[in-house]
């Protein structure tokens, strides 16, 4: 099937929060496109992206209803479906890519039974004839041993690999219309270039009509013919892309162009503060049975070397498996070395929590990429960020009380999210409120491991602007981990690259990221995606081998 023309009118979706009055969230939407177009819907979290996109499956999420206005795909007005027949459309006629592919698929399953399961339920083809509709589209998708690899498990393939899997699971019943929700955000940059690729070229050859939810306006100049600029669930500006990345005509756009170059109007932090804070001495990290020598069976880090001083900035990056996050989790305690030591202050760390004090636990902070895997969703943010204070500080009830409220100020929070609990704020808002909590404990180091990968442009950039006024203000030092270059670019001082476990380039950020001298450095700085049309089609392609199974 063919792409067929969509037509959006007079959309709006009202919410009705827990013992409170409906709202409108999404007002008065309009788009047309043609079969075969893309639209990327734009906007910070909470201005009804997703909440837009999923009305073109004619869902609602909890609490919310699609309150009037006509979806209208070819000659099928979905809104006016009923229940059988909008069952019918989903996953045959319209279908949907995550963001997370990791939590879209069944762990138990082989990925061959779970991509022609939508083709075998809404019976378009028979199961051999899924099967070589599967291999043909893994094979479109630049997948590795396209023959074999739905034999697999989830676990047994790379992120990347699996996110261009769940678009063979969407894709193969030829879907008119395809709704993708932020499918790279989680990517590293080497893995993006190549997922954005496949997902372009497929959707090309198969004239697949498309609305790409993205906050990364490099993304959306390589994959949309039109953007839809969201604020607050109503319309800012539409146009084609290339007139809103050359001739922005709204003041909100403009500041998200602006916000996706924070390498642009952020301040760098001038000088040391002076005293070694962070030594790591020849640091190995592993898993499974030790050899004689005590060398593990899977090593993931070695011969890491790093010095951090007060206030510095270090930025860590490389692709996916790199062993940048074993990194902050071995100076954090929750990965024990088997070789090298690690020094804060002076002191040499336990490597293990049960032997760290509680003044190391305040003094360390680490803010996790995940915020919903970060904050209990039992607990109110007042409970979240009263926590740390309690346990390191003598305060009173008043005391933290205005503690609580002075880093809600801080992060750029109003303190009426306060009695509220995770699952009731934006994915950006959960994110702040992780760092807040860091923050609590007035730690001289924190470990941030890709603290602005899941927020929007916009926020990214606060959040960004924040860490660097922290710095100048309290001497806060980071390890700053990332896969995003242009946020390492704005923020840090000095960088580490890692490629398969050992740091294979560092020095100076300026120095390292202008001119590279390691070949596997300049991929990574030439897989950043610029905000211009055609940047991917000027890119070579680089060929990957699958995931050894272990």
């Amino acid at each position: 099937m063919l792409g067929e023309s969509l037509s959006v009118r007079d959309l709006r979706i009202c919410a009705t929060p827990p013992g409170g009055e409906e709202r409108v969230i999404v007002n008065d939407i309009h788009f047309e496109l043609a079969p075969g177009e893309v639209l990327a819907l734009i906007g910070e979290s909470g201005s009804g992206k997703t909440t837009i996109a999923l009305a073109m499956l004619g869902y609602a999420r909890s609490g919310c209803r699609i309150a009037g206005g006509s979806v209208r795909l070819g000659e099928t007005d979905i809104l006016s479906l009923n229940p059988v027949q909008t069952r019918a459309l989903r996953g045959h006629r319209v279908s949907y890519i995550a963001q997370s592919a990791a939590a879209a698929f069944n762990p138990s399953r082989t990925l061959m039974d779970q991509v022609i399961e939508g083709a075998l339920i809404h019976g378009v083809m028979s199961r051999q004839e899924a099967r070589q509709k599967a291999v043909s589209l893994f094979h479109d998708l630049a997948l590795p041993e396209p023959e074999h690899i739905g034999e697999r498990y989830p676990h047994q393939v790379s992120g990347g690999q699996l996110q261009r899997v769940m678009a063979a699971m969407a894709l193969i019943t030829d879907p008119a219309l395809v709704v993708l929700d932020e499918p790279t955000t989680a990517l590293d940059v080497t893995t993006q270039i190549e997922v954005l690729r496949a997902f372009k070229q497929v959707m090309r050859e198969r004239g697949t009509t498309a609305i790409y939810v993205s906050h990364d306006l490099a993304v959306v100049a390589q994959m949309a013919d039109q953007v839809l600029v969201l604020q607050n669930g109503e319309t800012q500006e539409h146009n084609t892309t290339a007139s809103i990345l050359e001739q922005p005509a709204h003041d909100y756009t403009r500041s998200l162009l602006a916000a996706a170059r924070p390498q642009d109007h952020l301040s760098p932090v001038e000088g040391r503060h002076g005293a070694e804070l962070l030594d790591i001495d020849d640091l190995q990290v592993g898993y499974g049975a030790r050899d004689t020598h005590g060398r593990p069976e899977n090593v993931v880090l070695e011969h890491i070397n790093l010095h951090l001083v007060r206030g510095q900035a270090l930025g860590v990056i490389g692709e996916s498996g790199s062993g940048k996050s074993t990194l902050a989790r071995a100076v954090a305690g929750l990965v024990a070395p088997s070789h090298g030591a690690v020094q804060f202050d002076r002191r040499e760390l336990s490597t293990t929590l049960r032997g760290r004090t509680p003044e190391q636990f305040r003094r360390i902070q680490m803010v996790f990429q995940s915020a919903d895997n970060a904050l209990n969703p039992a607990h109110s943010v007042q409970r979240l960020l009263n926590r740390p204070l309690e346990t390191y500080f003598n305060l009173d009830r008043r005391a933290r009380r205005a503690r609580v409220e002075e880093l809600m100020d801080l992060v750029k929070l109003p303190r009426n999210l306060l009695e509220r609990k995770p699952g009731e704020l934006s994915g950006g808002q959960k994110q702040r409120i992780n760092l807040a909590r860091a923050l609590a404990a007035k730690p001289d180091l924190i470990l941030c491991d890709e603290v602005t990968s899941a927020l929007d442009t916009v926020v990214g950039a606060a959040i960004l602007e924040l860490l660097v006024e922290l710095r100048r203000e309290l001497g806060v030092a980071y390890l700053f981990i990332s896969h995003d270059i242009s946020t390492v670019r704005s923020l840090c001082d000095d960088v580490m690259v890692l490629y398969q476990g050992q740091c294979v380039e560092s020095g100076p950020c300026r120095q390292v990221l202008n001119t590279p001298q390691h070949e596997y450095t300049r991929r990574l700085i030439g897989s950043v995606p610029e905000l211009r049309q055609g940047w991917l089609e000027s890119r070579p392609q680089r060929r990957e081998t699958a995931v050894p199974v272990a």
